[in-house]
């Protein structure tokens, strides 16, 4: 089991990362953040994104759907912004959110490293 900095340093090493941070979105606080940029506060985007997690968690709610959401994935002309809700017990309320450059990304095998990641993560 990693603990959180060894997961953050780990999405960190994942082909095209720019960042990555691990959120809380019942209360949009970031748990913890590696890498970003000096124009881009990765605390503000992780933060915005509960938005979009509360929004999906909702639907899928209203739709009386059965399941649990995998990741979900945001295309920017440059970028990926890969959102990943912890499935475990201990990651209840939590989400990886990860930013990738697109020209350096492999948005499959990402995909795979972040569930990786999740997987022994330990919250």
């Amino acid at each position: 089991m990693a603990n959180l900095d060894i997961a953050l340093k780990s999405a960190m090493s994942i082909d095209g990362a720019i960042g990555v941070a691990l959120v809380d979105y019942t209360s949009g606080m970031t748990l913890g953040v590696a890498g970003g940029t000096a124009e881009l506060d990765l605390t503000v985007a992780a933060a915005g994104n509960t938005e979009v997690v509360r929004a999906k968690m909702r639907t899928m709610e209203m739709l009386k759907l059965n399941d649990t959401i995998e990741d979900i994935l945001i295309t920017l002309g440059n970028q990926y912004h890969l959102i990943r809700p912890l499935s475990g017990r201990s990651g209840k309320g939590l989400f990886l959110y990860l930013m990738l450059g697109k020209s350096r990304a492999n948005l499959a095998l990402a995909r795979h490293q972040l569930r990786a990641i999740e997987e022994s993560l330990e919250v």
